[in-house]
């Protein structure tokens, strides 16, 4: 099965060749995603580029976001903008979730963590796991929005990766790995409590 996941995976993501680079032509240096009229793939290389297109992917969800994360990477999700982002689509659409899933939590545990402190207040919205030791880690983090758009990040440790606001295929692909991983991973009140008192 793991031959069929890559081969899947290679060829979703085999657009890349033609992928155009975040970077402002312009040279203005404001990080962005910057599309050709009527492209979605854009590659990613900073950080900049990725907090944009966290916010961006995050911002176009309508019922459902999934995030898989090493360590709740605060550099992008415990930033101010993007907890706006997750915090507007939970209050303002009905039945919106979001699910994220955590490889490595003894840095959370260890650190305040703003999006972990959303997490608990909004519990019914909000649902974060630690991933089932059973099951193969990645090294690779991501972020999906709904079923169809996509920020992924071979490393987790690098800034390069890709995103992409419309690729049902490639968003499927990896929303099925998460739903195998979420749903061999038990809930686990301890990342709520951890930081109560």
């Amino acid at each position: 099965m793991a031959i069929t996941g890559e081969i899947d995976i290679n060829s979703a993501l085999a657009q890349l060749a033609n992928a155009r680079y975040a970077s402002d032509p312009g040279g203005t240096g404001t990080p962005g995603l910057n599309r050709q009229s009527g492209e979605t793939l854009t590659v990613l290389t900073s950080l900049a580029e990725v907090r944009a297109a966290v916010n961006e992917i995050a911002a176009t969800a309508q019922r459902l976001l999934s995030i898989y994360t090493p360590d709740l990477e605060p550099d992008l999700y415990d930033q101010s903008a993007f907890l706006e982002v997750v915090k507007h689509f939970v209050l303002t659409r009905s039945f919106a979730k979001v699910r994220v899933l955590i490889g490595e939590p003894t840095r959370i545990m260890r650190d305040s963590n703003r999006f972990v402190a959303m997490g608990r207040r909004l519990s019914s919205c909000i649902d974060l796991r630690y991933a089932a030791a059973q099951m193969p880690q990645r090294a690779s983090a991501y972020l999906i929005a709904d079923d169809r758009a996509i920020v992924y990040r071979m490393r987790a440790d690098s800034w390069d990766g890709v995103a992409d606001i419309n690729n049902p295929v490639a968003a499927r692909v990896y929303l099925q790995e998460f739903d195998q991983v979420w749903n061999a991973s038990a809930a686990d009140s301890g990342l709520r409590a951890a930081r109560r008192g």
